[in-house]
């Protein structure tokens, strides 16, 4: 089973839309909710190279972007071979 993190901001539509579509694939995950936290949000950026927006999604540590990039795996069928490994 992958090992799939998202960071998080309580009221980001992005995020809900995320995880709704990670909830529909019926997989588990592990959610950084950084909410008004500089410091968690200061150490995803450093994950993600500079990235401030949320949600940061990784896969088996491997940096996948955010919701539309996770969305747009999907659509072109790469997210699920993702999510088996």
């Amino acid at each position: 089973m992958a090992k799939i993190e998202i960071y998080t901001w309580s009221t980001c539509p992005f995020c809900k839309r995320a995880k709704k579509l990670l909830d529909r694939k019926k997989v588990a995950y592990i959610e950084y909710d950084i909410t008004g936290n500089e410091a968690d949000r200061t150490k995803m950026m450093d994950r993600t190279g500079g990235s401030k927006s949320v949600p940061q999604i990784f896969i088996n540590d491997q940096y996948i972007g955010g919701c539309d990039d996770l969305h747009d795996l999907d659509y072109d069928g790469k997210l699920n071979p993702l999510l088996q490994d």
